[in-house]
């Protein structure tokens, strides 16, 4: 995929929209093609955050890894969507896990250089934290919900 085919992708999805022109072209300089076959695990928990990713096609699941036992499913990610935010928040350690449910080809984006390039433009970066901060509230809502569903806690709801 070049960059121009990645810059119109990326300007076609909402957590970039409103972003300049240089801004998608810069961050499409930063991405590059993965593929993940079948039940490849794309990060561990606990493990260092440097990018993140933007599913083009494919499932992956986000899950829990249990103190003991089988992790804990929270979610499917598919197409369009964006996977990964510990890139951008200290200690940069992965908050779940992502398996690949079907063969994933997925853009990974270097969160280090973006992350640089948000401390150096700070409107660049304010836009990205706040579209970030709101996958993130997404994510760790969905994620209370599942495990309260799944464990349920009592008291909680």
């Amino acid at each position: 995929m070049s960059e121009e085919e990645i810059g119109k992708r990326l300007a076609r999805n909402d957590l970039f929209a409103g972003l300049d022109p240089d801004e998608i072209q810069f961050l499409s300089g930063c991405a590059k093609h993965r593929h993940f076959a079948k039940d490849h695990v794309v990060f561990r928990h606990g493990d260092k955050a440097s990018s993140f990713f933007l599913i083009v096609s494919g499932t992956i699941s986000i899950e829990v890894p249990a103190i003991s036992g089988p992790t804990l499913f929270l979610q499917h990610l598919d197409a369009g969507q964006m996977l990964g935010w510990s890139w951008m928040i200290p200690p940069y350690k992965w908050s779940f896990l992502a398996r690949a449910e079907t063969d994933v080809e997925a853009l990974e984006f270097d969160g280090t250089a973006v992350l640089a390039r948000c401390e150096e433009d700070p409107k660049f970066g304010y836009h990205l934290l706040k579209a970030f901060s709101g996958l993130m509230s997404q994510r760790l809502a969905h994620a209370r919900q599942r495990m309260m569903e799944e464990w349920q806690a009592t008291g909680f709801g």
